[in-house]
């Protein structure tokens, strides 16, 4: 990772920064320029994000200040999770999850969503979760397309109510990390 980055636990003062992020991400969904599935006053929102920051659950890519991606990471499971054809059955306990994961629209395709999820790996195997999971939206193009360059496998496609937002189809993707590593 280079210097200038750092990837960390947000505080409470990067609210505003995170409440930027999902509101340019909503104006490109809104604008059809990506797919995502969410929806502006719905999912997701500041209240949400507040939440993820006093839970300790939210996490930030940043360079000299500026926020470049967010995202949850928790060992909480959607309920969509159970059931699913998984690669690998495993506790728990060992499953970390990434939730809500976004990058600013202005420094999309830049490497750092790549940089984020490489960093999600490492928190992960640090607490002792070799076993990572994580969905999207079904149309989110660019978003399996990462995932997939990144060594997620998917796993299937199940419908959902997710986050209040009815007829969901979340794309179910793992990948297990070597433990030594």
């Amino acid at each position: 990772m280079p210097d200038d980055l750092v990837f960390r636990k947000a505080d409470i003062s990067d609210l505003n920064q995170i409440e930027g992020i999902y509101s340019r991400n909503l104006d490109e969904e809104e604008a059809g320029r990506i797919s995502t599935g969410w929806k502006r006053n719905v999912y997701p929102t500041a209240e949400i994000a507040k939440e993820t920051i006093e839970a300790g659950e939210m996490f930030v890519l940043e360079e000299k200040g500026r926020i470049l991606c967010c995202g949850r990471i928790n060992q909480e499971q959607e309920d969509a999770y159970y059931g699913a054809d998984w690669r690998y059955p495993a506790p728990d306990e060992k499953v970390m999850v990434l939730h809500t994961f976004m990058t600013d629209p202005p420094y999309s395709g830049r490497g750092y969503g790549k940089i984020f999820v490489r960093c999600y790996e490492d928190h992960a195997l640090k607490n002792g979760c070799p076993y990572l999971r994580m969905d999207t939206d079904e149309h989110n193009a660019r978003a399996r397309a990462l995932y997939k360059k990144l060594g997620y496998e998917e796993r299937g496609i199940v419908p959902a109510v997710f986050n209040g937002l009815p007829e969901i189809h979340l794309v179910l993707l793992e990948k297990k990390l070597e433990e030594n590593v």
